[in-house]
This record gives C-alpha cells, sequence and structure tokens, in this order.
C-alpha cells in the first residue's frame, strides 16, 4: 500500500477522512502534512505543498482539502504528476505541482474525477473531504487507475503565485507562510534569489513593513534570545524568526505583505 498525506485547513486532525479511506484501503498509512493552513488559503496550501511533497516516497498520494468552493461547480480532480499523486479541488492549489511537471519535463496526467461509483453514496454538499476526495483516495491506495475516476482534463485550474522581482542590489518578495507553532514568517524569497545580490548573508538587510532586520543570521543560536533575525529555512526560503519566540506574534503580517532583501549600504 503506498503511503498517504492529508493537507486541510481544518484546524485539526480528520479522523473520519482516514476512517474513511481505511474501509477502502485498509493497510495505508497516512500521515497528516498540515492541518493548519490558515482558512479558505488555496494560496498558502500550494506553496506549503511546494516544499514539502517531493520528499516522500515513489507514488505517495497526496489529499488536499482547503476547499472554499466546495459544493459548487469546481471539479473534484485527481493528478499523476512525476511520481507523485494528488486528490483535490480543481481550485488551483497543485498550480506549483503543473509548474514542476513543466519545469522538469515529468509525466502529467490529471482526471476529473466524476465518476461517483468511487465516491461514498450520499455526498454532503459542504463536505466533499469525506464523501468525495477520501473514497477517490482510498480506491487509488487500493490499486484503481487513475483513469478509471473520471475523463482526462488538459484544463485544470491554476492561480497566480507571485514570484520576487529581482534587480542588481535588491530583492522583492512576499510572505508566503506563517507557522503558527513557533511563529516563523515564511517567505517566497529562495536563496538562489539573494545570489544575485552577492555578498554574505550578514551584509544583507531584510526589510518587512517598518521594521528592518540588519544582516542575515545561519542558526537561530547567533542572537540572543528575543531577537529578530532572518536566515535561510530548511526549505531554502528566506524566513523572519525570533530566538525562542514567535515573529508572527510580534510583527503580525499578513499573507501577501511585502519583504525586501537588499545590501547593507553604510
Amino acid at each position: 500500500m503506498p503511503f498517504i498525506t492529508m493537507t486541510t485547513d481544518f484546524g485539526g486532525p480528520a479522523a473520519v477522512m482516514k476512517g474513511v479511506v481505511w474501509r477502502i484501503a485498509p493497510n495505508a498509512q497516512i500521515t497528516d502534512l498540515s492541518y493548519t493552513i490558515s482558512p479558505q488559503n488555496i494560496r498558502e496550501a500550494a506553496q506549503m505543498l511546494d516544499r514539502q511533497v517531493f520528499y516522500f516516497p515513489d507514488g505517495t498520494i497526496h489529499m488536499v482539502v482547503v476547499d472554499p468552493g466546495v459544493g459548487t461547480a469546481r471539479r473534484p480532480i485527481a493528478a499523476r504528476i512525476g511520481s507523485q499523486l494528488f486528490v483535490g479541488p480543481d481550485n488551483g492549489v497543485f498550480t506549483p505541482m503543473y509548474e514542476r511537471a513543466e519545469r522538469h519535463g515529468w509525466p502529467m496526467t490529471v482526471v476529473h474525477t466524476n465518476n461517483s461509483r468511487y465516491w461514498l453514496p450520499d455526498v454532503s454538499h459542504i463536505f466533499h473531504g469525506r464523501d468525495v476526495f477520501s473514497p477517490v483516495t482510498g480506491h487509488l491506495a487500493a490499486g484503481v487507475p487513475l483513469t478509471d475516476l473520471g475523463p482526462v482534463i488538459t484544463d485544470p485550474v491554476r492561480i497566480n503565485l507571485p514570484r520576487p522581482v529581482v534587480s542588481p542590489f535588491r530583492v522583492t518578495g512576499e510572505v508566503s507562510m506563517i507557522f503558527d507553532h513557533f511563529g516563523n514568517i515564511i517567505t517566497n524569497i529562495h536563496r538562489d534569489d539573494l545570489a544575485q545580490l552577492g555578498g554574505a548573508p550578514e551584509a544583507l538587510n531584510v526589510r518587512i513593513g517598518a521594521t528592518t532586520i540588519r544582516g542575515m543570521v545561519n542558526t537561530f543560536g547567533e542572537r540572543p534570545l528575543g531577537t529578530l533575525i532572518a536566515l535561510i529555512g530548511s526549505s531554502g526560503y528566506v524566513m523572519l524568526a525570533v530566538t525562542n519566540g514567535s515573529a508572527a506574534q510580534r510583527l503580525r503580517p499578513q499573507i501577501g505583505d511585502p519583504v525586501t532583501v537588499e545590501m547593507f549600504v553604510g
């Protein structure tokens, strides 16, 4: 049986969805990738997936239920992208996966999972996570071919994911994720973007709102407790943190707030 991950904005584990999967695929191994996506925040879910899913074994099925359009005309879909499978709403949440496939030349098949044979018998208008996506995931895990779930589509919904603007002395990006547990603020500025600025990390200033962090560091322990710092996070993106504290509580950012990294002058 393949591995299955679950990503939701529910704020807690969705045990009933796991139960539906296990009734169909009793030996499936399920783990929560995240259940703390900001409510209805498709863009945050998309960027989190992009930074996490390819650490999982080939054949892993990633079920995503961040679905503000549940019960509307938006399509339920499933996809094979490279060596991974995805199940969720056709609302753009898989945009980074499509872009990766195109960038690397990976095979990609997306289907509209409208074959109700693979849904629960009674489908709620407001809980497709339980009644559509979970059984579809279970059937995939049990070996049902992707194309049995519905017709192939070539026009999955995509969303605009802003890219940093890089100039000779400055990179301008934005807040892309906020980790509630530690309060770390993740941006969409990658270490590769900073390479074009030149200079050592300590020569770079990071600005968010009216706050400027002078000089980036490599680890949390390089500054005293309670210090607001900027560093490269584990996924390669610029991150703001407070040593043994919460940058989110201190700065109160919103997804999309501008963040600038620039060479220190003076």
